[in-house]
């Protein structure tokens, strides 16, 4: 089993923008004063430029333009509602936005068969919409596909119950806890576990700050220590230029660890020296995407494990 691929989903915007549904919980949304349309264009530019470099190094992009008639302003993070897993099983989420139950599409598990990779069966939680309970795919779960463990920091977008559900069917140990964030003077949970949390093979990067209970925090280095991961602190400042949301990949040469310009601003001497002791960083700017969209280079990839066709 392993805990990195070398491929990767990617959506390509056309109607890129800061989603007004999604604003209410996510506190990494600003508002840019310009136009829709030019904060499309930026959002492609620098797509583009971010698909561009994870190729140079040997990973494997296969980018699907988004629908212009669904009106999806959040289908650049396509993790959220789907997870491809090296059984051929897909898992497709409950979404908090409305407008972002638009961005499940057929279309995208046809594209996989095309270019040859194998889906046995699907897995749909979406019916829990119906209860107003949410798991928002990789952006909710963190799975450490290596020790079987999937860890998620409850919020308003990762029900408990439903996540005990997805580990049970994928034969995960769940590590529940929960992160808040100060916002305006209050502690509040922060909408996805993957923008506290980062977890590569050998090492996690994580914002144990952002988890006030001693008793979780404790919990949660534990299972770290057991399997083996250096962990590598990093601060509430830091989260929120993205420090977090991070994915290692594979290309030709080695692994890399993918994230924002941002990010890797954000990160000191001592932080970069110790990731760079396990793999190189890959950084590319976001600027509009992370402004806008609330989210970085992480939840921009939806990784590819399902076999291929033989």
């Amino acid at each position: 089993m392993q805990q990195t691929t070398d491929t990767i989903l990617m959506i390509r915007p056309v109607n890129f923008r800061m989603n007004e549904q999604t604003a209410v919980n996510n506190y990494f949304q600003e508002d840019l004063d310009i136009k829709n349309a030019e904060i499309n264009t930026k959002a492609q530019e620098e797509f583009d430029a971010f698909v561009e470099k994870l190729r140079a190094v040997g990973i494997n992009v296969i980018v699907e333009e988004d629908d212009k008639l669904r009106d999806t302003p959040d289908s650049i993070f396509p993790n959220n509602w789907v997870s491809f897993h090296s059984n051929g099983d897909v898992a497709v989420y409950p979404m908090f936005a409305e407008n972002r139950r638009r961005e499940r599409r057929d279309e995208v598990f046809m594209r996989l068969e095309k270019e040859g990779f194998k889906i046995e069966n699907i897995i749909d939680y979406t019916s829990a919409e119906d209860e107003g309970v949410f798991l928002e795919g990789t952006g909710s779960i963190l799975m450490d596909r290596m020790n079987r463990k999937a860890y998620c920091a409850l919020s308003p977008r990762a029900d408990e119950d439903l996540f005990i559900e997805f580990c049970e069917d994928f034969e995960y140990t769940p590590v529940i806890f929960t992160a808040n964030q100060t916002v305006d003077d209050d502690r509040l949970p922060i909408y996805h576990t993957n923008v506290m949390m980062c977890l590569a093979e050998n090492f996690a990067v994580i914002c144990l700050d952002s988890i006030d209970d001693k008793k979780e925090r404790k919990n949660v280095v534990k299972h770290l220590k057991q399997d083996g991961k250096e962990i590598i602190s990093i601060t509430e400042a830091q989260m929120h230029q993205f420090a977090g949301n991070m994915l290692q990949l594979r290309g030709n040469e080695s692994r890399y660890l993918v994230m924002s310009e941002a990010a890797h601003k954000s990160l000191t001497k001592d932080q970069i020296n110790r990731i760079e002791k396990h793999c190189p960083i890959l950084s590319s700017s976001l600027e509009t995407i992370e402004t806008c969209g609330g989210g970085s280079a992480r939840c921009m990839m939806a990784e590819v494990f399902l076999p291929k066709e033989v």
